[in-house]
């Protein structure tokens, strides 16, 4: 029992923070940072003869003290590399079958904009012929989800 409230916790949060070091290193983007930095904090109280109550303590107040501080940063300058695309712009936009559209066989495109995309009809079985003139649903992926334009009722 000595041996944990001894140099064993300390080998516990030096365990601890390599393990969420090599879990940081290995993930795309800040993950368990706050986590290893409390876990820091929690072994230097270990090393000052803390009680094992008040690091735990330590480890949690600042593993969530540097999580609330730096994550909106965090992710404010982690995300600052995405490109915005205007796909976004072709939902609910007319379009033109260049291409055949059949679900069942997998195939069809559409021209929106004067770009060509991959499109499905939002019903499972949907067909559309070429030179139809249909209407963007949604996108899935890199594919336009698209269902019959609705006539202005007279």
């Amino acid at each position: 029992m000595a041996g944990l409230f001894g140099m064993g916790t300390t080998v516990l949060w030096l365990a601890a923070m390599i393990v969420l070091l090599i879990v940081e290193g290995l993930a795309p983007g800040l993950v368990s940072i706050w986590f290893a930095l409390g876990a820091l904090a929690a072994m230097i109280s270990s090393l000052l003869k803390a009680p094992v109550w008040l690091q735990v303590l330590w480890f949690i107040l600042v593993s969530l003290v540097t999580l609330l501080i730096t994550r909106p940063l965090a992710k404010k300058y982690v995300n600052a590399h995405t490109v915005p695309t205007n796909a976004d712009m072709a939902i609910g936009q007319d379009c033109v079958v260049t291409e055949a559209i059949d679900n069942v066989a997998g195939s069809g495109a559409v021209s929106v904009g004067g770009k060509i995309w991959t499109a499905r009809m939002a019903e499972p079985d949907g067909r559309a012929a070429k030179g139809q003139v249909l209407r963007v649903l949604r996108i899935e992926g890199v594919k336009l989800i698209v269902e019959p334009k609705e006539e202005p009722k007279i």
